[in-house]
């Protein structure tokens, strides 16, 4: 378990991340990271958007529907 670090940022409060915890994570500063509840109501935090990983598998879903389609396209 690693501990985070609740810290005032001006009228703010912020969350310092270890080194390690951003390498693991694979973000660096400027990145975006997501707070997503869980299914059994945890909170996760990881540069994983939900959202786009659902267009994208729409988008997936779509392509193979019209596989065909594209094929003849692409010649």
């Amino acid at each position: 378990m690693i501990e985070l670090k609740l810290t005032q940022i001006g009228n703010s409060v912020g969350v310092v991340i270890p080194k390690e915890v951003l390498a693991k994570l694979n973000v660096e500063k400027g990145d975006t990271l997501f707070l997503t509840e869980g299914p059994d109501g945890q909170m996760l935090l990881g540069s994983y958007d939900p959202e786009v990983a659902a267009q994208v598998a729409e988008g997936l879903a779509f392509m193979n529907k019209y596989r065909d389609t594209f094929r003849a396209l692409a010649k």
